[in-house]
């Protein structure tokens, strides 16, 4: 049975790994309550977030938002590489100010329903310069290499940032994506705190109920109960970093009552609710 799951703890505000995969795998759908940025380096990927696909190409920049079921799948032998940055969402909110915010790239791609940017000649840019010297200071030992590491860090959210601001960016279409998986998602997305049943869906979609959940599943790797249970979980634990009581919360998220939600939160997050506070 295709089951998706959550990977990638992020036990720090950030955290970057350049990976290498010489072998063909398969990668199963899977999610994580942090943001994703991901440049390919070589390989023939296709790349599946949230029923949308996109075919990359080297230096392709994917931006995954918190949440957002995705999987790359890798159509030959080939290698492959790219570097990836896990960035914690609390900590990107920290950097939001009235002059700036280092979410703002984000936030563009989801305005352009895309999740891929494609610049021209990346690897000649100050931000492709910049992402090396990050990646070369987590196997240095030098004198304030975290605080270092920080500077690195924020400069290349500065430097991608003003590439989208400056709008040298290309915003990848998807392919071969499925239009009616698309709508239900979006739909699901923005009824989230509203009651949704499946034969909700089915009837506003004009499908049958076996029919739905069969193709759902089949789409994406998951159920859709367990799609907007992930959804809700993922939003209450924004609510409690953002100071919300958990009373509120609970409401706030799209629960109906406490004991659901205390029962779900606990399994998804191992923590009970009144102590996520402590989740990174």
């Amino acid at each position: 049975m295709t089951k998706f799951q959550k990977l990638g703890y992020l036990e720090n505000d950030f955290k970057m790994f350049h990976i290498i995969d010489r072998q063909r795998k398969e990668y199963e759908f899977h999610y994580h309550d942090f943001n994703k940025i991901m440049i390919l380096l070589r390989g023939n990927i296709n790349y599946s977030i949230e029923g949308k696909n996109y075919l990359l190409k080297p230096h392709d920049i994917v931006l995954v938002n918190a949440g957002e079921i995705h999987r790359p799948s890798v159509l030959d032998s080939s290698a492959y590489e790219r570097i990836i940055i896990y960035v914690s969402t609390q900590y990107l909110d920290s950097f939001t100010k009235k002059d700036y915010d280092l979410q703002y790239c984000f936030e563009q791609a989801k305005k352009e329903h895309s999740n891929v940017l494609r610049l021209p000649s990346i690897d000649k840019s100050k931000l492709y310069q910049v992402c090396l010297e990050l990646e070369h200071s987590f196997m240095d030992n030098a004198y304030a290499n975290e605080l270092y590491q920080e500077i690195l860090f924020v400069e290349f959210m500065i430097q991608l940032n003003r590439t989208v601001i400056a709008n040298t960016v290309h915003y990848l279409d998807s392919v071969n994506g499925n239009e009616k998986l698309l709508q239900i998602i979006h739909y699901i997305n923005e009824h989230l705190l509203e009651e949704i049943t499946i034969d909700q869906l089915a009837e506003h979609f004009y499908l049958s109920r076996y029919y739905l959940m069969h193709f759902f599943k089949e789409e994406t790797g998951y159920t859709i109960g367990n799609y907007i249970t992930k959804k809700r979980l993922l939003l209450a634990k924004n609510l409690i970093q953002s100071g919300k009581s958990i009373t509120e919360v609970c409401y706030l998220s799209g629960f109906k009552n406490y004991s659901t939600f205390s029962r779900a939160f606990k399994k998804e997050f191992n923590i009970i609710p009144k102590n996520a506070q402590f989740i990174d």
